[in-house]
């Protein structure tokens, strides 16, 4: 009979907390950093098998208490109904879910208990407490906003963005070249001496942690990228939008770097596809380096967990970003299907680049 009631109140606090998430939840999107703006198509939500389900404690530090730690009610519930069914567009794009997210968040706010847990919830509310948002311990998209503008703002090449330059690219002669061990293909990998060199560091730690489960895994695939061989690439392929590519890209700086961190069964080390993204997320590589990678002054750009940017030195005077050449960043637009009834163009979606 207990043992009923029990099971019974469970139920109906799970059902409190999606109900007063789904009344609470902001309508019509999170809205967007005003960086490269870009208009992309609706992705059909996709889904991997998990190696590192969402239960898993996440990277990061000692053991912590994960239940029973007080937090808002319904809130761990709430959590664990939204991770990997809530319909949104944090990045201009429909995706399904917030897993992707969750070890980049965790390590924002402090915690490495998973995400349907009460201790998650705990250490979120007071996150939000002390960043001005409703301190309810669910993810919120006001909440993840707030987190993602702090993200974007950590990476000087961003801020520059923001006040409409474009930053300059360093002659080839002040460039150092990683060695072939180190590059992924057999590519040519040009780094700022610096930006290598702490790279070197961030290898031997991850291999001291025991994250580098593959041969490949951590090697760069894209380093620096001439400014005029980035503006052929982008007036040939006609997909530098915003999302994965624009024509000012981070990759000029010899600051910026794209490194293998894992791949879903079919897709490469670059793929932007959101089976992909999540399968990076769950790898045991890329939730240490949310954690590890500032040490060593990296910063994410949180769309691509392949992404990372050295801040350890300062970003050369540019140009503004309008007098750059525009051919392939125009919006890209298709009819709409025959059997349409909505009357709208949908949006083609951005190649599998990078920035």
């Amino acid at each position: 009979m207990l043992r009923g009631l029990l099971w019974a109140l469970g139920v109906l606090l799970l059902v409190i907390g999606v109900f007063w998430l789904w009344v609470t939840w902001p309508a019509g999107g999170a809205p967007k950093i005003p960086v490269s703006p870009g208009t992309l198509a609706a992705a059909p939500p996709q889904h991997i098998p998990s190696v590192d389900p969402p239960s898993a404690p996440l990277v990061g530090g000692p053991p912590e208490a994960c239940e029973g730690t007080g937090a808002p009610l319904g809130a761990a519930a709430a959590n664990a109904f939204t991770l990997a069914t809530l319909p949104w567009q944090p990045f201009g794009k429909l995706e399904i879910g917030w897993e992707t997210y969750a070890p980049r968040i965790a390590a924002e706010i402090g915690t490495t208990c998973a995400p349907d847990t009460d201790g998650f919830a705990s250490a979120l509310a007071r996150w939000q407490g002390t960043h001005g948002v409703q301190q309810s311990g669910v993810l919120s998209q006001a909440t993840f906003q707030t987190m993602l503008t702090g993200w974007h703002l950590a990476r000087p090449f961003v801020r520059m963005n923001r006040d409409g330059m474009c930053p300059g690219a360093p002659p080839l002669a002040d460039l150092a070249q990683a060695e072939a061990r180190e590059s992924f293909g057999g590519k040519t990998i040009l780094l700022r001496p610096g930006a290598l060199e702490s790279y070197h560091r961030m290898v031997a730690a991850a291999k001291e942690a025991g994250v580098l489960t593959r041969p490949e895994t951590l090697t760069i695939f894209s380093g620096f990228r001439a400014p005029d061989a980035d503006a052929q690439r982008c007036a040939r392929d006609n997909n530098c939008q915003g999302l994965t590519r624009t024509i000012c890209s981070a990759h000029r700086t010899g600051l910026a770097m794209d490194v293998v961190i894992d791949s879903a069964p079919g897709f490469g080390p670059d793929s932007s596809a959101d089976a992909n993204r999540l399968a990076m997320s769950r790898s045991p590589l890329y939730r240490w380096m949310v954690v590890n990678a500032p040490r060593f002054g990296f910063v994410n750009y949180a769309y691509e967990p392949w992404h990372w940017e050295w801040t350890g030195e300062a970003l050369l005077p540019g140009v503004p970003i309008s007098s750059l050449p525009k051919e392939g960043s125009e919006p890209i637009v298709t009819e709409p299907p025959a059997d349409s009834t909505s009357g709208k163009p949908a949006a083609a979606e951005a190649a599998r680049n990078r920035r």
